[in-house]
C-alpha cells in the first residue's frame, strides 16, 4: 500500500518508514513531483495538517498523511506551538530556534512542556481522519545529544534522564508524540484493512 506523507523533510519521511508495518510504503512529497512548499496558514495543528494533506489529496487522489508538530511551553503560554519549526525565523533554523527558546525560558522555574502530533489522513474515498499523540517532559538548561532534530537536544521527556536527542532511535520511535500518533493511525489502518 502506498501511502503519501505530505512532508519535504527526508528525516521525517524515513522515520515514518521505520515504524510503518510491512507492506506500508510512505512516500514524501518529492517523490511525487511536488516541490512547492504548502503554505502552513493555519492557527492550530490540526489546521496545519489538514492544509497539507487536502492540497496533496486535491492533487494526486492518492492516500495521503499530513503532520504538523509542536512544542507547547507552559510558562510561554504555549509558545513555540504552531510556530515550533520557524520560532525565531522563517528560515527554520533548529540551532537558533532552541537559542531562543532557551533565552525566553531563562529565569523561568516552570520549565514543563509537551510535544504534540497531530495527523490528518485522507483515505482513497477523500474521507478525512484525525489522530493525536503527545508527550510530557521538561525543557533543560543546555542542548545535549546528536540524535533527532528540532528541538530534541533540550526535551528531556517524563521518566527519563535523557533528551530525545540523546536516546536511541529505537527508544524514540516507540515514546515520542509522533510515535503515539502514528500507532493511533496504523491502528485505523489495520481496522479498514482486515
Amino acid at each position: 500500500m502506498k501511502i503519501c506523507f505530505a512532508s519535504h523533510n527526508k528525516n521525517k519521511v524515513k522515520e515514518m518508514n521505520e515504524i510503518m508495518p510491512d507492506g506500508v510504503n510512505i512516500v514524501g512529497l518529492g517523490e511525487l513531483g511536488i516541490i512547492e512548499d504548502i503554505a502552513e496558514t493555519g492557527s492550530t495543528l490540526e489546521e496545519n495538517a489538514t492544509i497539507k494533506s487536502s492540497y496533496v489529496y486535491n492533487k494526486h487522489k492518492l492516500p495521503v498523511f499530513a503532520d504538523d508538530s509542536g512544542l507547547i511551553v507552559h510558562a510561554l503560554n504555549g509558545e513555540p506551538g504552531v510556530y515550533s519549526a520557524r520560532y525565531a525565523g522563517e528560515e527554520r533554523d533548529d540551532q537558533k530556534n532552541m537559542d531562543l527558546l532557551l533565552k525566553n525560558l531563562d529565569g523561568k522555574t516552570d520549565r514543563s512542556a509537551e510535544f504534540c502530533t497531530v495527523i490528518s489522513y485522507i483515505d482513497e474515498a477523500g474521507k478525512k481522519h484525525e489522530f493525536t499523540g503527545k508527550i510530557e517532559g521538561v525543557i533543560i538548561e543546555e542542548k545535549r545529544g546528536n540524535n533527532g532534530f528540532g528541538y530534541d537536544p533540550i526535551f528531556r521527556p517524563s521518566g527519563f534522564n535523557e533528551t530525545f536527542a540523546e536516546l536511541s532511535s529505537d527508544v524514540k520511535n516507540r515514546i515520542s508524540h509522533r510515535a503515539k500518533a502514528v500507532q493511533k493511525f496504523l491502528e485505523y489502518l489495520h481496522q479498514t484493512n482486515e
